[in-house]
């Protein structure tokens, strides 16, 4: 008797093993609304609540709700049972780089697409402020389309996993492609730890093999640590410059993502067959451009008002996120000890009137304007703080064309700082626009409403 395919709330079938961990498996899958192929990986929650790993769960699920980029494996659904998690994924078929490499050295044209391409991807979540900590080819899987996409978040960290000195402390990341700074367990900087990883991963593409390696791993260790590795006969001498900069064993000199995109080697043009995939021709509009214009000028008003507004237009909000970030169904409440670290409000006002009002509440509280990208705006404080300088980010989400969420968190210096802020400076001045915060009641609306409804939701 031919055996039927298991169902996922009548909306997913599940097909064949793509792969497992100690607690999660992979599953091949096929949605039956849009009849697209997709991937799910299902986590026993009881395995990972008796190890301690509930809060990476908590954390994977909310960094890939703010990574939306072409190049980063997109989160469809997530899903739970009293026993299971269930994330919905876009699948990507070309399967892992890592595939590629192990074959041998991949050709320069074709490692400078997919070091873009990665580049571009690592560039906007860091914008994000999210830090993979495990970046490494096995990470990262190709589309139908050779297309590169980032994935397994499972070890990243967001910003405010800093500790009080700014930095990173979590030991954690694959040895041969960690920083050194990473090694020295005194603290580390996400993205400049993350930076360095990307030039082993370069090196790789374009080698076929690692730079630091020793079957003896405190001897491996002590490679990291000095940057001693040596480039092949074959590398152009452009790379081995780039490559000098981005293993370089001191952070704080070590090249930043902008610098490298400055590159003569990265701006290389690439062969026209291999310019669609790797999105040349879309170069300056992409999804990571880190445009920072405060204004239009009096010249071109109009035309820089509307290159603006291409660049805010916010991003739109399916029902997962709305389920995700909404204080009745946060799936955080599958877990225990949940705190909501952002503030969020709902707006009945169109998008560019939200941010015109942003900026203006921004120089009214002394506030520096330093990015304005998607719907994302991100303030900074002019003056240094006790713990750095305050740094805020405002995330417009579309609901309908009329009525948005903004979403406000701290994204540097003191909570307490922060905290006077919001209440003193930015709710009275945000107050005309308004509709409700988050949590906060309505005289019109519920003193004694029914209790909320249980968080746990069937698959």
């Amino acid at each position: 008797m031919e055996n039927k395919p298991k169902m996922l709330t009548r909306r997913y079938e599940l097909g064949r093993l793509l792969g497992q961990g100690t607690f999660a498996k992979v599953y091949f899958g096929r949605s039956l609304v849009a009849n697209n192929a997709v991937a799910i990986k299902l986590i026993d929650k009881g395995k990972v609540s008796n190890v301690g790993l509930v809060e990476q769960i908590k954390r994977e699920i909310s960094v890939m709700r703010i990574a939306r980029h072409p190049n980063i494996v997109q989160l469809y659904e997530v899903m739970a049972t009293k026993s299971k998690i269930y994330f919905v994924m876009e699948y990507a078929k070309g399967g892992e780089l890592f595939d590629k490499v192990a074959k041998g050295r991949l050709k320069e044209d074709i490692a400078r697409k997919y070091f873009t391409q990665f580049m571009d991807a690592v560039d906007f979540f860091h914008s994000r402020g999210v830090y993979h900590r495990d970046i490494k080819p096995e990470n990262l899987l190709l589309d139908e389309n050779e297309n590169l996409k980032v994935s397994d978040f499972g070890l990243s960290a967001l910003a405010e996993s800093k500790h009080q000195d700014g930095l990173l402390h979590t030991i954690c990341g694959t040895p041969a492609y960690v920083a050194p700074e990473v090694i020295n367990r005194k603290g580390y900087d996400g993205v400049k730890a993350d930076i360095w990883s990307c030039g082993v991963v370069l090196f790789v593409l374009l080698a076929g093999y690692l730079p630091f390696h020793d079957s003896n791993l405190m001897a491996m260790y002590r490679k990291i640590g000095r940057a001693e590795f040596k480039c092949p006969s074959w590398f152009p001498a452009q790379v081995r410059y780039l490559l000098s900069r981005i293993l370089d064993p001191n952070p704080i000199t070590r090249i930043s993502i902008s610098k490298i995109k400055e590159s003569s080697w990265f701006r290389k043009e690439l062969p026209l067959k291999n310019q669609v995939k790797a999105g040349v021709e879309n170069k300056t509009a992409g999804p990571s451009d880190t445009s920072t214009s405060a204004g239009p000028s009096q010249d071109s008003s109009d035309a820089c008002e509307r290159n603006l507004d291409q660049i805010f237009k916010p991003p739109i909000l399916n029902a997962f996120d709305i389920i995700s970030i909404s204080a009745g169904f946060d799936l955080s409440g599958l877990f225990e000890d949940s705190q909501k670290k952002e503030t969020m409000f709902a707006c009945r006002q169109p998008a560019n009137v939200i941010r015109s009002k942003l900026v203006e509440m921004a120089k009214h509280l002394r506030l520096k304007v330093s990015k304005q990208e998607g719907g994302l705006l991100r303030m900074e404080g002019l003056n240094e703080g006790r713990k750095g300088t305050l740094g805020i980010d405002a995330e417009i989400f579309e609901l309908s064309p009329s009525f948005h969420l903004v979403e406000l968190k701290k994204s540097n210096g003191g909570t307490l700082e922060y905290q006077r802020m919001l209440r003193d400076g930015i709710r009275p001045a945000l107050d005309e626009i308004i509709w409700v915060w988050q949590g906060e009641k309505q005289h019109q609306q519920r003193d004694t409403d029914a209790e909320p409804q249980e968080s746990e939701r069937q698959a």
